[in-house]
């Protein structure tokens, strides 16, 4: 169940990545091997007993053909059916603070979507990067369709694209061509927040499962 204030406990995101790929008819072992994780993994990701990383979880997601927003609570979208009209225009409006669907991910990374309402044209999320953390290994760059705009709110954020390497400072901003394999890590002693729109990651290509 989702926890209050936002936060999706394990068990949660865990049970809709089973749903999703259950709907398909896709074993465990074929994920596994989509996605290039053990079964294991996969297995323990579903019963909310293991937090995959931002590579791993793209890499699912992209797999299951769905949405980094499906993973996020629904709260918003079944509440109140007896509240009144501007209450439930609000709702569609604004995302309240004390109420953002936040996902903790391994390796130190925090996403908090910052849409009110499911969106399946963007990912519109506010990332923290903790002391230590990073989106992936450093021989393990992320790879998916779509472009990211970001900005740095605050701290220092490293940025690998491709080949070349650099160094965000708050008010920095960069796009990214998601198809190039890239990485993001806290740069120092204090977390790295940043703003991030990612527009057309539901481009991914299916998954051969049969490969």
């Amino acid at each position: 169940m989702d926890s209050p204030g936002g936060q999706i406990e394990l068990s949660a995101y865990g049970t809709r990545l089973r749903s999703a790929r259950e709907g398909l008819g896709v074993s465990v072992r074929s994920l596994a091997r989509a996605v290039g994780v053990s079964p294991s993994l996969i297995s323990q990701i579903e019963k909310g007993r293991a937090n995959p990383s931002v590579g791993t979880l793209y890499g699912i997601v992209s797999a299951l053909e769905i949405s980094l927003d499906e993973l996020f609570s629904e709260t918003r979208e079944t509440i109140g059916s007896a509240a009144s009209a501007d209450s439930r225009r609000s709702d569609q409006t604004v995302q309240r603070h004390a109420d953002r669907p936040t996902v903790d991910l391994a390796s130190g990374v925090r996403w908090e979507r910052l849409t009110p309402m499911r969106d399946a044209s963007v990912d519109f999320l506010l990332v923290t990067y903790d002391v230590g953390g990073a989106s992936c290994p450093p021989d393990g760059l992320i790879r998916h369709s779509g472009r990211e705009y970001g900005i740095v709110i605050s701290g220092r954020l490293g940025a690998t694209i491709g080949f070349e390497t650099l160094e965000l400072e708050a008010g920095d901003s960069l796009v990214v061509d998601c198809p190039t394999p890239h990485r993001f890590w806290t740069i120092g002693h204090e977390p790295a927040v940043a703003v991030w729109a990612i527009v057309g990651h539901a481009g991914d290509p299916p998954a051969d499962f049969n490969s």
